[in-house]
């Protein structure tokens, strides 16, 4: 199989968003389309509870979704259709905004006083932007890890690793979601569905993600090329730890304003003025 190379790199950059929550964009609004389906990338990652406890208040999503992965830490969260509960450590939640939600999501003090998760958004084609809302709460439990050779580790969170597929499924963008711990040492491939876009965001060690040998750090994003059949990545002196996201692009037109993504500016201005006017939620 071919190799996909690195097309660009990203380093997270440091923003607040919400009440006050400090974290890092990996790519945003300004990377549209490069990333397609994918919108936008959140690292939050703090100690400090002052930098993560204002949380994030009721606010409005339609024509996305939104994808939060917790590592460590508990997020509670709640909407206008009377939904409540927590993600914890391990946790996936997985919501289709569709239509028009309104919900927020609150950090709780973690045990260790640290917090660690990611919000990806995921962009919704022109014929789905206004289903019913949806939610896929997955438990840390019913996340499928597997055991490759010389030690590989993969979280299978969407798509599928050596026969095991993830909880995550039946989405338009047929997504792959990953969270992989490689060994120091290590060469692992993986083969990705062609034309599909895909990206590595890294979390912890140094390590080689094609085949030009180059080190990459930790809290930068890595899009691959669209050519080639699979990644290949090579962990050195110590463990390497990444998430592994690929999609099917919509290749659509795309009109983003805050917390909503349609595909015309008519589209938006309908959507901010039934917020204005209560009729937001259908």
């Amino acid at each position: 199989m071919t190799t996909r190379r690195i097309a660009k790199i990203f380093k997270s950059r440091p923003t607040i968003e919400g009440a006050g929550v400090h974290l890092k964009r990996a790519f945003g609004y300004h990377q549209v389309p490069q990333f397609d389906p994918f919108l936008m990338l959140d690292d939050f990652h703090t100690s400090n509870p002052d930098e993560y406890l204002a949380g994030f208040p009721w606010h409005p999503h339609r024509g996305i979704e939104t994808i939060t992965y917790v590592l460590e830490g508990l997020v509670e969260h709640g909407d206008s259709m009377g939904n409540k509960g927590a993600i914890g450590a391990g946790d996936v939640q997985w919501m289709t905004a569709g239509s028009g939600i309104i919900h927020q999501e609150m950090p709780q003090l973690s045990p260790t006083g640290t917090m660690w998760g990611f919000q990806f958004w995921a962009n919704l084609p022109a014929n789905q932007k206004m289903v019913a809302p949806r939610y896929r709460d997955v438990k840390a439990a019913d996340i499928p890890e597997v055991t490759l050779r010389d030690g590989v580790m993969v979280k299978v969170i969407a798509g599928e690793v050596a026969g095991v597929k993830g909880p995550v499924s039946d989405i338009v963008i047929e997504p792959e979601m990953l969270d992989i711990t490689l060994p120091a040492g290590v060469v692992f491939s993986h083969a990705l569905p062609t034309g599909h876009t895909a990206f590595a965001y890294i979390l912890s060690g140094e390590g080689c993600y094609d085949d030009q040998r180059e080190l990459h750090q930790p809290e930068s994003v890595l899009l691959f090329e669209h050519a080639g059949e699979s990644i290949q990545v090579a962990s050195l002196a110590q463990p390497l730890r990444f998430l592994l996201i690929s999609g099917k692009p919509l290749n659509e037109p795309i009109a983003w304003q805050g917390p909503i993504v349609m595909n015309t500016q008519e589209e938006l201005n309908i959507a901010f003025e039934e917020y204005q006017r209560g009729t937001f939620v259908k």
